[in-house]
């Protein structure tokens, strides 16, 4: 565990330094009340009904749980949040970034700070959940971090009355991030393959880009399901489309799962690939 704790540490250090912040463990009222504030505008929550009560996160600081938070300067980017769970894991709660930093690495920072904590404290995997329709996370935590997709969770955590989620049913990909196999630390060095490589000759498409459920025959080597460029542009100006996509992606993956394949990786183009097992 040395040499790989080292490694994670040197990893989480560059990944800051890429980003210019500096990713730390919170600590005090006032940053727990900053994280909560923060969190709260990444999923346009209302304070009445916050994404994490700032209460239960001074609990998580104070018990030693997973609390830290990306800051340039002195101002506050993101905050994440995990708690310990049976089998030395992790569980990733929340990640949260303000929306004006997305794309310059800070979340990929937080990540490997979180990676390199998990492995101080002698914990093997982080897990946590995610929309599989949002694409950017799908590319961040299969791609970025070398997680791994492994069930599909329709309706997950029911009804929310955050902005992001209203109205919707909450359907998201469990994930479990194996923090010392080859793949999470070939992303941790930025080393990981890229995607498109790992398709091959005769895969078949179940979800096409225009959201069309295709007819992958069951016995192909491989499925290729897509999912939509901007999934919150598309719920703020086509609900109906927005949850089409919702039903189509479901039972692709639920389907595909069922029938033997894994999630194996996404593509650059957006689609998650599923090969068999």
């Amino acid at each position: 565990m040395g040499d790989e704790l080292l490694d994670a540490e040197r990893c989480a250090q560059a990944a800051a330094d890429r980003s210019g912040v500096t990713v730390r463990a919170l600590a005090g009222l006032a940053e727990v009340r900053s994280a909560a504030e923060l969190l709260n505008r990444v999923w346009q929550a209302q304070p009445s009904e916050p994404v994490v009560p700032p209460a239960v996160l001074r609990a998580y600081e104070y018990s030693g749980n997973y609390l830290a938070g990306a800051f340039r300067g002195s101002r506050l980017l993101a905050a994440a949040v995990g708690f310990l769970s049976p089998g030395d894991r992790l569980h990733s709660d929340v990640l949260g970034v303000l929306p004006g930093e997305r794309g310059t690495g800070v979340g990929f920072a937080v990540k490997q700070h979180q990676r390199a904590w998990a492995l101080r404290h002698g914990l093997h995997e982080v897990r946590w959940t995610f929309d599989p329709l949002v694409r950017r996370n799908a590319r961040f935590n299969l791609r970025s971090l070398g997680a791994e997709a492994v069930a599909y969770l329709p309706d997950f955590y029911g009804p929310l009355s955050d902005g992001l989620n209203v109205l919707e049913e909450t359907d998201r990909l469990a994930v479990h991030w194996r923090l010392t196999s080859r793949r999470a630390t070939q992303a941790a060095r930025r080393r990981l393959p890229k995607p498109d490589r790992a398709v091959p000759s005769g895969a078949e498409l179940a979800v096409d880009h225009q959201g069309i459920p295709a007819s992958a025959t069951p016995d192909a080597p491989a499925q290729l399901v897509a999912v939509p460029a901007d999934i919150d542009l598309l719920r703020a100006n086509d609900r109906p489309a927005a949850a089409h996509w919702r039903r189509v992606v479901r039972t692709a993956l639920t389907v595909a799962l069922a029938d033997g394949y894994r999630i194996a990786d996404f593509t650059s183009d957006g689609c998650y690939l599923l090969l068999r097992h």
